[in-house]
């Protein structure tokens, strides 16, 4: 019984990798949550803290437009796309990034003969695509699906994925939203006392 569960499994898991969908993959919403949330929780208190402190005189219209600069940055950088198709993939951006902020780059499925790893200063491990002229390409690694992705490149080039990990795991992007959401639930006490105390502005 137990070898015809483990057999039809095997089956199954064969049927299903060897089909290939064109997909796109987008950074993860944990991810988008997480960096979004330490952002506001980093800059929001800003402009409140110029009102509050009379010595910094600094113009609240220069902190608000480097807030929406820095704002619409962030966007840009979390906006990246990973397409795949028949053809090949790319990575992608969409229309309103302006072309000099764009990282983007494509190779056809022929081109790719490896799968490098590349150690990364914090001790972490990213990964890059090898074209057939050695030049190399970051793989994106923060997208939902990431592993169905790698199944799919697997498909496509032949290269084995199976040891191919996130550079960061989900939980640490849980805990980044968690610390960053705390951060921000202080900022507004702090400031809220701050306020109260000086009988408001």
């Amino acid at each position: 019984m137990m070898s015809h569960k483990l057999e039809s499994l095997s089956l199954k898991t064969l049927a299903t990798s060897s089909v290939f969908v064109p997909s796109v993959f987008r950074v993860s919403p944990l991810v988008r949550a997480a960096l979004w949330t330490l952002y506001l929780a980093l800059m929001l208190p800003m402009p409140f803290l110029v009102q509050l402190n009379p010595s910094l005189d600094f113009p609240l219209g220069w902190i608000a437009l480097g807030l929406l600069v820095g704002g619409i940055l962030l966007e840009m950088a979390l906006s990246e796309q990973v397409h795949l198709s028949e053809e090949g993939l790319s990575v992608r951006y969409p229309w309103w990034v302006p072309s000099q902020f764009r990282r983007g780059w494509s190779l056809r499925w022929p081109e790719v003969t490896d799968l490098k790893a590349r150690s990364t200063g914090q001790g972490g491990l990213v990964y890059y695509l090898v074209s057939q002229e050695r030049d190399g390409f970051l793989l994106p690694m923060r997208v939902v699906g990431f592993h169905r992705m790698l199944g799919l490149i697997q498909i496509k080039t032949g290269i084995n994925t199976q040891d191919v990990k996130p550079l960061a795991q989900p939980w640490m992007y849980a805990t980044l939203l968690g610390v960053s959401l705390l951060l921000l639930i202080a900022d507004g006490w702090i400031l809220s006392t701050a306020w109260n105390n000086l009988g408001g502005i």
